[in-house]
């Protein structure tokens, strides 16, 4: 049993029929598995308890309560009195919810509603068992009105996807993780992200080593918007970073703030990664079918994505662009217009609307938002567990997607889903915590590899 995050490396992540399956021919070769499972939450309960009040496990009917139960006699043999049942006991010094597991495809029943609502005002820490109850592993979404919110998860078996995307990650607080021993025998239904090492520089490198980049985007008065990405592309370690910014006059400076970065055009760069719609607005309607109609690498956030949208010729222009050579940035209200849906739609599921989204426009999708989801066709998908509140803040969409065209300029021969997983880890990890951080601050960040 340990910490689940930080990651330090890609780890797989399985779906409830998955899961299902592993923990069938598991149990084949391993019967003790639940006494495995009750075994580790009892200790980590003793670890997490907070005074000499009783531990109240509140067990379900299904295989999640038998993990409670037998965790309260591991606690009982232990000599730490321990209350098992659905009423609350005074000054509990730990809550054990043990109610629902992976079976969940509904909402809870009505005699789980009050111990569910009870563990809320209990005042002490809350360990969920695999799952808070009432969180549906596969989305992240929960079934009903009523989840636990724990403050501390221990996940058994395998890692699933909804304790990292959706509302996952406020309902589940701190992971740990206990494998019980048992090594997983299929190909994972997604992945969670790890650190990637950044991009490297040899002794003899020179600016023309590490590629260009060119924004496209920054209409009057969205100026800003282009010049961040422009900047976390730079960070990043482009070589040369050029600025489109539509519709300014021809004099006017790439970034008075930032020397180094350049003005330039996507007919006298050919070579160089486009970063399109940052700061674009009505503008980017008119700019689209050159930049779609090119064969290099292109990322796409913000307007370029809601010209799209708008647009059925332009989708199909991104349709017919070469497999692995178009980034897609949305947060949920972008993916929701390309997709012709709503949000409530998007979120219900988001790593499958961010797969949706991929196939239909045969592209890389990051869908930004708690546990950013990248998708891509043919692609085992990737959540990211990293990033949090401070990076809900104006401008740190237009980093992500600067940030994105920096990599990609460094390694041409990367192919999208690639670059993404490595951006948006690193985007995610430079945001963490929960302080606001502004994006110019983020850049600086993303520079120091924080």
């Amino acid at each position: 049993m340990h910490p689940l995050l930080p990651t330090t490396a890609p780890l797989p992540l399985f779906d409830v029929a998955a899961s299902r399956r592993i923990e069938a021919r598991a149990l084949v070769h391993s019967p003790d598995l639940m006494a495995r499972a009750g075994l580790a939450v009892a200790k980590l309960a003793l670890a997490l308890r907070r005074g000499d009040g009783p531990v109240w496990v509140a067990c379900g009917p299904g295989n999640n309560g038998g993990d409670g139960q037998v965790a309260a006699r591991r606690l009982a043999q232990a000599g730490v009195p321990v209350h098992v049942g659905h009423d609350m006991p005074a000054n509990p010094s730990l809550a054990i919810d043990a109610l629902l597991g992976l079976g969940l495809n509904r909402a809870p029943a009505a005699e789980l509603r009050a111990p569910i609502a009870a563990m809320a005002a209990c005042g002490a820490p809350v360990l969920a068992v695999d799952l808070p109850s009432g969180l549906l592993a596969d989305t992240g979404q929960p079934a009903g009105e009523l989840a636990v919110r724990a403050d501390h998860t221990l996940v058994l078996l395998t890692l699933k996807p909804g304790l990292f995307t959706g509302e996952g990650r406020a309902h589940a607080g701190r992971l740990w993780f206990d494998g019980l021993g048992v090594a997983p025998d299929e190909a994972p239904t997604a992945l969670l992200l790890g650190p990637v090492p950044r991009p490297a520089r040899g002794a003899t490198s020179h600016k023309g080593s590490h590629g260009q980049v060119l924004v496209v985007g920054g209409a009057p008065g969205m100026q800003g918007a282009a010049r961040l990405a422009a900047r976390a592309a730079l960070a990043c370690g482009a070589g040369r970073v050029y600025v489109d910014l539509l519709d300014a006059p021809a004099l006017e400076p790439a970034d008075p703030a930032w020397p180094e970065l350049m003005r330039g055009a996507a007919a006298r760069l050919p070579d160089a990664v486009r970063v399109f719609g940052c700061g674009a607005g009505d503008a980017a309607a008119a700019a689209a079918p050159a930049l779609l109609a090119q064969t290099g690498p292109l990322v796409l956030d913000a307007d370029a994505l809601n010209a799209v949208a708008a647009a059925p010729a332009l989708a199909a222009r991104l349709r017919q662009r070469p497999a692995g050579t178009t980034l897609l940035t949305p947060h949920p209200l972008e993916a929701a217009r390309l997709l012709g849906t709503d949000v409530a739609a998007v979120q219900r599921d988001r790593v499958a609307a961010a797969q949706r989204l991929a196939g239909a426009l045969n592209a890389t999708v990051v869908l930004k938002g708690s546990g950013s989801v990248v998708a891509s066709p043919g692609e085992t998908p990737a959540l990211c567990p990293s990033g949090g509140p401070g990076l809900a803040t104006a401008g740190t969409g237009d980093v992500l997607a600067g940030w994105l065209g920096g990599l990609w300029a460094q390694q041409p021969r990367a192919g999208a889903h690639a670059i993404a997983c490595q951006g948006v880890e690193q985007h995610g990890r430079a945001g963490e915590g929960p302080a606001l951080a502004r994006a110019g601050e983020l850049v600086a960040r993303l520079a120091a590899g924080r």
